[in-house]
């Protein structure tokens, strides 16, 4: 096969190994929702004429690609699970839940050197929202995560019960 614009990469300039999808009966309205609370862009859309259903939209969210389309009627609900490291997670915790976001937990400093928060936004899809307060070495990271208060907070968090790995 002759290819006449052969790519200079295996990727599109400005993607990531993995690019999400979030699909959902109401697209348009979530892109405006990740503009208003993350400063999303949008690339493009392609839009039915007839239905006014998005077959295919690209945002940009910070330095990654987010893809999204309208579901069909009848496919059952896929929530999309998404973490974004922030520059103050607080402040777009609080912009997401005054935008109409369900705040699922509250800001919450982890073992590991992150602040994490979550929200669930309008449309069901869920949000982890970071933001890297310390660069832990790995020792470090194992200490904290054996200590009650990183525990509960783990807990807190995920919903679960934390599994401590064994040193070795």
């Amino acid at each position: 096969m002759t290819v006449p614009f052969p790519a200079k990469s295996f990727m599109p300039e400005g993607y990531h190994t993995v690019t999400p999808w979030i699909i959902g009966p109401h697209t348009a309205e979530l892109i405006d929702w990740l503009g208003l609370v993350f400063g999303a862009t949008e690339l493009g859309r392609v839009q039915d004429e007839q239905t006014g259903a998005i077959g295919h939209a690209e945002v940009r969210i910070g330095d990654s690609v987010v893809m999204l389309f309208d579901s069909r009627p009848h496919w059952p609900a896929t929530p999309a699970h998404l973490r974004l490291y922030l520059e103050d997670a607080d402040a777009v915790h609080a912009k997401a839940v005054a935008a109409g976001a369900e705040s699922v937990t509250e800001m919450t400093y982890l073992f590991f050197g992150d602040r994490v928060g979550r929200v669930r936004d309008p449309f069901g899809n869920l949000w982890w929202l970071h933001t890297r307060i310390e660069d832990l070495p790995e020792d470090e990271v194992y200490r904290r995560m054996q200590l009650p208060e990183f525990i509960e907070a783990m807990r807190y968090v995920s919903g679960s019960d934390l599994i401590i790995p064994t040193a070795g």
